[in-house]
């Protein structure tokens, strides 16, 4: 049984060979909107793949420079199928801006105001991101576009999150407008 980034990393090794630094960046692109990941963690998780069997390591020389690219194996495949038949685990949610609401009444009415107007902040810029990689999607440039429909149901996923964010801290920009202290 494989971890879900492992699993991840060798559903990202079916499309097709990639070296760490690919891998990093292609996380970014797709995943990372949902399955975030420390960047080291990307660049160990396919050696540990490696070791276990389920991928490939070719070195490659670009010029002077070396490179590893990893593929899947066909055992790499099967633990892949075998993942998706697993129950995922329910959503968990990362967010420090929440935290900082949260403790907020340590601070000032301010603080909290700031911290909300950049969550809104925040969540319009990513929203604008996201809109971009559907017009990609729909005028044809965007990557894997065999894989169109699966992409543009994560997509609509990370939109509705992002606006829902976005709402939120608007909504609560309103709400506290009057607040003379964090409590109101």
């Amino acid at each position: 049984m494989t971890t879900t980034t492992g699993a991840a990393v060798l559903g990202l090794l079916r499309l097709r060979p990639w070296t760490t630094y690919e891998l990093a960046k292609q996380v970014q692109r797709s995943l990372g909107w949902f399955w975030p990941r420390a960047e080291r963690k990307l660049y160990d998780e396919p050696k540990r793949l490696v070791a276990d069997g389920l991928a490939t390591a070719e070195k490659e020389m670009i010029g002077a420079r070396p490179r590893t690219v990893y593929a899947v194996t066909p055992a790499g495949r099967r633990a892949v199928k075998r993942w998706l038949d697993e129950v995922p685990e329910p959503p968990t949610l990362e967010f420090e801006g929440m935290v900082k609401v949260f403790f907020a009444d340590a601070g000032t009415v301010e603080q909290l105001r700031t911290t909300l107007t950049r969550i809104a902040d925040t969540s319009a810029e990513r929203l604008a991101d996201l809109e971009h990689k559907l017009a990609e999607h729909h005028d044809g440039t965007a990557a894997f576009p065999e894989r169109r429909e699966l992409n543009l149901l994560a997509l609509r996923f990370q939109l509705d999150h992002e606006r829902t964010f976005g709402e939120w801290a608007r909504w609560a920009l309103a709400e506290t407008a009057s607040w003379e202290t964090p409590t109101g």
